[in-house]
């Protein structure tokens, strides 16, 4: 089983800046694609980017050129830096990583992007 901590959420004006970490902790042997997906008030969860163990990532055209992700494999750890924030990422930011087959979910970090 493997738990994740996610950090790194709250408020922040349009224009501005956050970043966000996802720890995993708990029976980790591999971790392959780790992501993050998010959850607007009544919309579907979607992805925003991952990131796979060789580096090579994937992003939502709706965040990119703004959005980096990244990850530390030493310490299991999945970041997201969002710059230029809009009020249309308001969300709840949702960590994900795959690992021997199974996916798994953080709880979640609510992102809010005042206008």
């Amino acid at each position: 089983q493997v738990q994740l901590a996610e950090s790194g959420g709250g408020l922040v004006q349009a224009g501005g800046s956050l970043t966000l970490s996802c720890a995993a902790s708990g029976r980790i042997f591999r971790l392959n694609v780790m992501g993050w997906y998010r959850q607007a008030p009544g919309k579907q969860r979607e992805l925003v980017a991952t990131i796979t163990s060789g580096g090579n990532t994937n992003y939502a055209d709706s965040v990119k050129a703004r959005f980096t992700i990244s990850r530390d494999n030493a310490k299991n750890t999945v970041y997201l830096q969002m710059n230029s924030l809009k009020p249309e990422d308001t969300a709840v930011y949702y960590c994900n990583v795959q690992s021997l087959g199974y996916a798994y979910w953080g709880q979640g970090t609510q992102v809010t992007v005042s206008s």
